[in-house]
């Protein structure tokens, strides 16, 4: 009986314990981000032969996944695999689009020794974050508060690995109803802070290797202990320089407490709003602190009222984060 009272808590205890910390460091910086897909994007067409033969079967945004079953995460990959496997000028390929899989064909024409494809492609994304929190114990970190996807299409980018960069603020293109404005930033790429290796529906994550910032420790907020009405967010707007900017949460939606949307608010300072017009791209992750617990992250704008948006509760990125 006591090998099976024993054999029962080693089951059932993992499922209610977390290895993240109830205590996490505070966010707000911009980061530069660099990662490597699953994977290759299509960015565009040349013509050969005075056609453009890559958009016969396939789009900008296109993922290829795989070329005659042989899984391609680079251009050197994806040459080495076409060389050895073509036939009849063309190749079985994988594809993904619009987040889901196909299969189809790409034709090729040999020029002299090189088998000429149309297409210029890419292997990795570059873009501009904001760090929602750093653990201290596991390093972890968490930013985004929503998935990264190609600007090229709505496909969500399965990370391989990549890096993340300090990067500086250097201009704001301001947001205005109708049209959502952006952060201008430069990223250093030889002051490397850490690492990603995970992209999800709520953030994506890796580990800081940086020494850690002095930022603020804050303890993490439960759903219940989240309240209409007034809170701050931390975020980066000039140079490298994290500040407090004050919204108002509008609305708790516990319904939709594992999305990137569970929490709506309204930026009201001033300050903010005469620099930034609203909320501009590259605010995603921006940190939200209430009664002096952090409670989520900025997600999303709404495009016909730029001052409105949406957050995830930070429960949910940690849970994603630690998983």
């Amino acid at each position: 009986m006591k090998k099976i009272f024993l054999l029962l808590m080693v089951l059932i205890l993992p499922a209610n314990l977390h290895a993240y910390s109830e205590q996490v460091l505070l966010g707000g910086q911009n980061v530069g981000i660099e990662a490597y897909s699953k994977g290759v994007i299509v960015v565009g067409f040349y013509k050969v032969d005075n056609r453009y033969i890559g958009s016969e079967t396939l789009n900008v945004g296109d993922i290829i996944l795989e070329i005659e079953g042989y899984p391609v995460n680079s251009i050197k990959e994806m040459t080495d695999i076409i060389d050895k496997n073509i036939k009849d000028g063309k190749v079985n390929v994988l594809i993904k689009r619009n987040n889901k899989e196909k299969e189809t064909t790409m034709s090729l024409v040999k020029e002299g020794s090189v088998y000429k494809t149309g297409l210029y492609i890419k292997e990795k994304i570059t873009g501009i974050g904001t760090i929602t929190y750093i653990d201290p114990n596991t390093k972890i970190t968490g930013l985004l508060g929503h998935e990264l996807t190609s600007a090229l299409s709505n496909n969500k980018i399965e990370v391989r690995n990549g890096k993340l960069y300090s990067s500086a603020v250097s201009g704001i293109d301001r947001s205005t109803n109708g049209r959502v404005g952006s952060k201008n930033a430069k990223i250093d790429y030889n002051n490397s802070l850490g690492i990603v290796n995970k992209n999800s529906s709520v953030g994506i994550f890796g580990t800081y290797k940086s020494t850690l910032p002095n930022n603020k420790l804050l303890n993490v907020a439960k759903w219940d202990e989240i309240e209409l009405g007034k809170a701050t967010i931390y975020t980066t707007i000039n140079d490298s320089i994290v500040l407090p900017y004050e919204i108002t949460i509008t609305k708790l939606n516990k319904s939709e407490i594992s999305t990137n949307k569970s929490i709506s608010f309204t930026v009201t300072d001033n300050n903010l709003l005469s620099t930034t017009g609203g909320i501009v791209q590259g605010m995603s992750g921006s940190p939200i602190v209430q009664n002096g617990k952090i409670i989520g992250a900025v997600t999303h704008v709404l495009v016909d009222d730029v001052v409105k948006g949406y957050a995830v509760f930070i429960r949910t990125m940690l849970e994603e984060g630690d998983r």
